[in-house]
């Protein structure tokens, strides 16, 4: 009998596997402020679509995920047969990866870029570089001087996770001509829906004019979908079709496609949440900065909060004393943000308990 042991594909074992926004330890109250997720839930449409299929669940959903499809169609005004759905917008950042990524090729992502850019290129076999960001935003200019003869895709949230900076359209526009034609730019709009910024475009112009861009999308923040996990995309023909081959055939559960055909035509809910995150945001931002604290800028639904460094008042001893009263935020450390929290915007309750905590930490 053989005595070799298994081993994985080259790039796996250099993966550090993802580690999500905690949830607390249960037990009392606990404003959960880590995942960005939105504090109004979901649409009540939305969850009356799931409870539908309830009797249903011994029957295979629909592999296309049409009415999905021509439900986001019909709000952003597309082409049902370029866009592509998936199980969360992780699962379309991972195919991409499949799809056009082999042991020898490079992938771009910037400094700060999310996690889930690297594990899908070291999954691929392939070799990530960080550009480096300047001042917290991403840098078009040293992403194009990453680009090799092995470059085949790049990768570029916008806006951006954790620091929640943005870029105007105009240089993803210049990002994109300065790219080969045969290295694919993978426009992340997780957070498009909360931009409003005059000079902000979430990429689905450029993803439908530009034979190498792809802009993906989820259900996971503004929609409330989070536990769903719904996820779409939309670019060239060529692209979306090459994606197709490489997904699972019944990716996306059936209660799934009928919750974000739902929610995705629940307008009333979307506006609601933007106007409370327009309202709060704000305000989270100029309270913490009251206290003397650094917050970066934010077109997000989230902020990033940079603390003092000095060990009483660092972001770890300032988690410490949030957790304490039920607070739970998000430790950046693996972002290369040790001494910084990112918050979700929460519920005014929740905002307010945050700026309480942290007014009494500082005095």
């Amino acid at each position: 009998m053989s005595t070799k042991a298994l081993t994985p594909r080259k790039g796996v074992l250099d993966i550090a596997a993802y580690v999500p926004g905690d949830s607390g330890d249960g037990g009392r109250e606990t404003f959960k402020l880590s995942s960005n997720e939105t504090p109004l839930g979901p649409s009540p449409a939305a969850v009356e679509a799931f409870r539908s299929l309830a009797g249903d669940l011994h029957l295979y959903p629909d592999g296309s995920a049409r009415k999905l499809r021509e439900a986001i169609a019909a709000t952003h005004g597309l082409n049902p047969d370029r866009i592509l759905c998936g199980n969360g917008s992780d699962e379309i950042l991972t195919l991409a990866a499949q799809t056009f990524l082999s042991p020898g090729d490079e992938a771009i992502y910037p400094q700060y870029g999310f996690l889930v850019y690297r594990i899908a290129i070291l999954s691929a076999g392939a070799t990530p570089v960080v550009a480096p960001e300047k001042d917290l935003t991403v840098d078009v200019d040293a992403i194009l001087a990453c680009v090799t003869e092995k470059t085949r895709l790049v990768y570029l949230a916008n806006p951006s996770n954790p620091t929640g900076t943005y870029l105007p359209f105009s240089e993803i526009r210049r990002l994109q001509r300065g790219l080969p034609a045969n290295v694919l730019l993978v426009l992340d709009a997780a957070y498009a829906e909360y931009v409003r910024r005059n000079d902000y475009e979430s990429g689905i112009e450029l993803a439908g004019e530009a034979p190498n861009v792809l802009m993906t999308r989820t259900f996971s923040k503004i929609y409330g979908l989070a536990a769903l996990r719904i996820g779409w995309a939309y670019g060239p023909a060529p692209v979306i079709e090459l994606l197709n081959r490489t997904r699972g055939p019944f990716n996306v559960s059936a209660p799934s496609l009928a919750a974000g055909a739902a929610a995705m035509a629940d307008r009333a809910h979307v506006e609601t949440a933007i106007a409370h995150n327009e309202k709060w945001l704000p305000w989270v931002s100029e309270e913490l900065e009251k206290l003397g604290l650094s917050v970066t800028p934010s077109a997000g639904n989230f902020i990033l909060i940079h603390f003092p460094d000095t060990a009483e008042k660092n972001a770890e001893a300032a988690d410490k004393a949030l957790r304490a009263e039920g607070c739970i935020l998000r430790r950046v450390a693996g972002y290369g943000l040790p001494n910084a929290l990112r918050m979700s915007i929460g519920t005014e309750a929740a905002n307010r308990k945050v700026v309480d905590v942290l007014t009494r930490f500082f005095a």
